[in-house]
């Protein structure tokens, strides 16, 4: 090793030795730095270092196009280690070669002109077309914003990234106005040299005539280096300085950086992310105080304005609780007559909250032939399973048509219990639900003794005694015998059948195969003559006859008793 190397070595040596805190290693580097310029080993170290960043991005370019993972790996990490910038683009042959014809829209402040068609590639980047508006219609580049697919694209980006591949593919270009631009003569040559420079992958830099300076023009600034010392063979590396990460949230619309507190994006207005936090030690300037100032004021506002909305509806609430009927809010159209309501004509339902009109729910209520009306709500797809309340039928009703209601359901629960026993006594309501050990039912209404076991009314008798009495009076009576006659022949005929529990003469009238006993209210089966169910009584299919049973009706000749 020569003596220039050693020194060198030594004084990179202390180098790491003082690298104990920034503050501490600042004056050593500075020491260095001007100890390897007086030297003439800066420019070696710096030239030796970039041809090995060189070297490895070469390598890790033919690692990608050879497919070699573990090489391109290698490669990557060796860069991103040192902080070595590069720059990736793909090859114009990675796109498709051919042109393709793009629809793009122009317009400014004043007017919207007629679209035009450009004939381009999609391997082209915004650049380059930008560079093509201005060699074709004298458009400077500063003044032209485009927009893609909703996205306000970079300088840097292809058509292809962006959706432009076939013919017929759109985008819009705005142009500004040239004293919003600040254009005159200097910086559109200013702008169209640093745009060649972009190209080339520099990204800020001034040309100028070679061998030439001026007053005017900035000083060479010495380049900003920060020595970092590792063992590799015998060599030394420069890891070049990086850009500090910018501060803000990303548009997910048009992809600007806006400043961390601003809540919408400053190019499209989209929304801020709902996830982003602003970084923790962030400086907010008099501007971002002012929006969150106005943002914490805006949703103080609207807590106050949703705390209320939120009293409005519990009194509403609590006025509509008072009221037998809930008016309707908003104008309506009945779904049943389809006359058109005003707010508070209609009649909204507490339980399924559908809309009618008055006249409808009140033809329904007087129309069902169950004491629990349904909602009248039906259409193709949705028939309504709630109930009107007692309270909204009562209130829809008249008095009068209120207590028929009501004697209605009273008589449907009477004919469909099978322990039901209505008063003998001509005209008499008075009914009971009776069981097995009562054989007496004293009737509140006109206060008549029924003796359940004869179903007759027969004060000062027995059972016996009344019905040695009847036997005798149809024997002595013609007009009982008659009609003792009439009813065996229909017996014969099929058109009359004994109760298969009390043995009473029933008849079906008309329609289906299903009758109910008047007496017992057994529910009997027409075609097979026997009880519809089982011992059990009504759903029981464990006997009786069993139709529909497995899909088998109970006779050949059964007309629906189920």
């Amino acid at each position: 090793m020569s003596k220039q190397s050693q020194d060198l070595f030594s004084l990179v040596s202390g180098c790491r030795a003082q690298k104990q805190t920034e503050v501490a290693r600042r004056p050593i580097l500075v020491q260095c730095q001007e100890t390897l310029q007086e030297s003439g080993w800066l420019n070696v170290l710096m030239e030796k270092a970039t041809r090995k960043a060189e070297q490895q991005a070469l390598r890790l370019a033919e690692a990608i196009r050879g497919g070699e993972e573990e090489v391109a790996r290698q490669c990557a990490v060796w860069l991103a280690e040192r902080h070595v910038p590069i720059t990736v683009q793909l090859e114009p042959d990675t796109y498709p070669q051919r042109d393709i014809r793009l629809w793009v829209g122009v317009e400014d402040a004043q007017m919207v002109t007629t679209p035009i068609f450009l004939k381009v590639q999609p391997s082209m980047t915004v650049a380059s077309l930008k560079d093509m508006m201005f060699l074709h219609y004298g458009f400077p580049p500063s003044i032209q914003k485009w927009l893609v697919g909703q996205r306000l694209p970079q300088d840097h980006e292809t058509l292809h990234y962006h959706g432009i591949q076939r013919d017929g593919d759109m985008a819009y270009l705005f142009l500004l106005s040239a004293k919003a631009a600040n254009l005159n003569k200097e910086t559109v040559e200013l702008d169209h040299e640093r745009r060649q420079l972009a190209e080339l992958g520099i990204k800020e830099g001034i040309l100028l005539p070679r061998g030439t300076t001026t007053a005017d023009s900035p000083a060479p600034m010495e380049p900003s280096i920060t020595l970092d010392v590792y063992e590799e063979g015998s060599g030394f590396a420069l890891s070049l300085p990086v850009e500090p990460p910018k501060v803000g949230w990303e548009c997910p619309s048009c992809t600007f950086i806006n400043k961390p507190a601003r809540p919408g994006c400053e190019m499209c207005c989209t929304e801020r992310p709902r996830d982003y936090i602003i970084p923790e030690g962030y400086q907010l300037d008099a501007e971002e105080q002012e929006w969150l100032q106005r943002e914490e004021e805006a949703t103080r506002q609207y807590e106050q304005v949703n705390e209320q909305q939120k009293q409005r509806n519990y009194q509403q609430l609590l006025q509509w609780d008072n009221q037998n009927l809930v008016p309707s809010e908003e104008a309506m159209e009945c779904p049943i007559c389809f006359v058109n309501l005003e707010p508070g004509e209609g009649v909204t339902l507490r339980e399924c909250l559908h809309s009618f009109c008055k006249d409808c729910l009140r033809g329904t209520i007087l129309n069902s032939p169950e004491p629990e009306v349904k909602c009248p709500y039906i259409d193709d797809k949705y028939s309504c399973p709630w109930q009107l309340l007692d309270r909204e039928i009562k209130a829809l009703l008249t008095e009068a048509e209120y207590q028929r209601f009501l004697d209605l359901g009273i008589s449907i629960a009477e004919n469909r219990s099978r322990f039901s026993y209505h008063c003998k006594t001509t005209d008499c309501r008075g009914w009971c639900f009776y069981e097995d050990d009562v054989n007496e039912f004293s009737c509140p209404v006109c206060l008549k003794r029924n003796c359940l076991l004869c179903q007759a009314i027969h004060e000062n008798m027995n059972c016996k005694e009344y019905q040695d009495d009847l036997r005798i009076r149809a024997q002595n009576d013609l007009t009982v015998q008659q009609t003792t006659e009439a009813l065996l022949r229909l017996v014969s005929d099929g058109e009359a059948m004994y109760c298969p529990t009390c043995r009473i003469i029933v008849q079906k009238k008309d329609g289906c195969d299903w009758i109910r006993c008047t007496v017992c209210h057994t529910e009997i089966c027409w075609v097979t003559k026997g009880p519809r169910w089982g011992p059990g009584g009504s759903g029981d299919i464990s006997g009786g006859c069993r139709c529909k049973v497995n899909g088998i009706p109970c006779h050949p000749n059964c007309q629906n008793c189920h």
